[in-house]
């Protein structure tokens, strides 16, 4: 192996900073390649990945039936957006304005008949369609953020994959290797930012505390006392020199303010905060904007959108997991916590904020935004009091902006029912190597993109 391209383990213990990083989730330094001087080469592309916890209900959303019978397509009718014949839920109407920008498809499916939250994510955020082995033990595939952060490190930012909010609630909404790295290790997981009770749309919001972390004194202190220990051998033996450099570039990112400083969301102007909407969603996704600006890699923000004043259900990770009244959510089609009509405006509101932002700041050819849920819904509502929707694999709908990805399409669709795919279907796969395509990451079999 050349000497030069070390790994983030071997960085971090040559930087003398092994005890405070390696069991620290999604610190990684470095870069898996060099130029000819020895420089890390840094990757310009990051990713944005809303996961819609729960499962929203495509019939209802962004693949409407307006022509099915009542009880399969809802009580909501489609809107025209800004492409022809791309029509979408009534309620997004910030959304509608800014198709052009994205791409819709319509035809996302699990090959399995997976119908749990558990196995569903699993598969969505590994990029694999198999199911998961050992009667129901999670195999040892990293997700998506953690194979971003192994491949694309940060080279400005020492988090390169960062989840906000995580999971919380019943395990069935946690996928199994959510926290772990997969066989890539705990250096490559997720750093969790927040939870229900601090959130960025709390006055009193506060940042993880590695953040916090750095010690300027005790860090010169060791930077000097490694500095005369390799001073003797500087001169005699070039890879302590390479090893020296690795670890000036782990320091210079450590204490560079730019992270901690993403959480300052005080000083964004008001409108700039009221346009992605005060609650949980919209200043996650304002978070999560200026943590890609601080460098971090990859950010996966959890679609929760917070608790209805007079509906406080549901433990806050699955808002889109509507059942209805079959399992005490209340009304699907209502406006309490498990309600479309309390969701979808939020989510209007805070996906229109974040993509109109990322567009106005030169952002969105650098910034991958996907927006998806692990499943869909059943077809048919529910015949209940009050009314829902199951769980569904067989088709989805997700959004891909940004990134070199061809905005105002709509890629694959289903049948007249909305019941699975019947051109372009799109498994896992295809979507995890669309992602890494888009952030420059090779592939051994990359999926032909020009479509999407």
């Amino acid at each position: 192996m050349n000497d030069l391209e070390l790994n983030r383990r071997q960085a971090l213990i040559a930087s003398g900073l092994g005890t405070l990083s390696l069991g620290m989730p999604g610190v990684v330094m470095g870069s898996d390649k060099v130029d000819a001087s020895g420089n890390a080469v840094a990757s310009d592309k990051s990713c944005i990945f809303i996961l819609l916890c729960g499962g929203p209900s495509h019939v209802d959303t962004w693949d409407m039936k307006p022509d099915a019978p009542l009880d399969y397509r809802g009580p909501y009718e489609p809107i025209a957006t800004k492409v022809p014949g791309m029509r979408i839920n009534e309620m997004h109407t910030e959304l509608a304005k800014l198709t052009d920008h994205f791409t819709l498809i319509n035809s996302m499916s699990h090959p399995g008949a997976i119908s749990n939250h558990f196995d569903a994510m699993h598969n969505l955020l590994s990029g694999q369609s198999e199911k998961r082995v050992q009667q129901g033990m999670p195999d040892e595939h990293p997700y998506l953020g953690s194979f971003v952060a192994k491949h694309k490190p940060s080279t400005r930012n020492f988090v390169s994959n960062a989840w906000l909010i995580k999971c919380v609630g019943p395990p069935v909404f946690c996928a199994p290797n959510i926290g772990i790295g997969g066989y890539l290790g705990s250096a490559y997981a997720p750093v969790f930012v927040g939870s229900a009770d601090n959130h960025p749309a709390m006055a009193n919001f506060k940042p993880p505390q590695i953040y916090d972390a750095y010690d300027e004194k005790r860090f010169d202190y060791r930077k000097s006392l490694l500095g005369r220990l390799e001073s003797t051998r500087l001169d005699k033996d070039q890879q302590v020199k390479d090893w020296s450099d690795l670890r000036e570039k782990t320091y210079e990112a450590l204490t560079r303010a730019e992270g901690r400083q993403a959480f300052e969301l005080d000083s964004e102007p008001v409108k700039v905060r009221e346009r992605y909407g005060m609650h949980p969603l919209g200043q996650n996704l304002l978070l999560a904007r200026r943590m890609v600006e601080s460098g971090v890699r990859f950010v996966t923000v959890n679609g929760w959108t917070g608790q209805a004043e007079y509906d406080k259900a549901g433990p806050p990770s699955s808002s889109w997991d509507m059942h209805g009244g079959n399992m005490g959510m209340g009304n699907a089609f209502g406006k309490g916590s498990y309600g479309m009509g309390f969701c979808l405006p939020r989510l209007d509101q805070a996906l229109a904020g974040l993509l109109s932002d990322l567009n106005d700041r030169g952002m969105l050819d650098d910034t991958l935004v996907v927006v998806t849920g692990e499943f869909g819904r059943t077809p048919y509502v529910l015949k209940q009091d009050p009314p829902g929707r199951q769980h569904w694999p067989k088709c989805f709908s997700s959004i891909l902006a940004g990134a070199g990805i061809k905005g105002g399409n709509v890629y694959g669709k289903t049948n007249r029912l909305g019941e699975y795919p019947t051109d372009k279907p799109v498994r896992p796969e295809e979507l995890a190597a669309t992602i890494y395509h888009a952030l420059g990451i090779p592939i051994n079999d990359p999926l032909d993109a020009s479509g999407i």
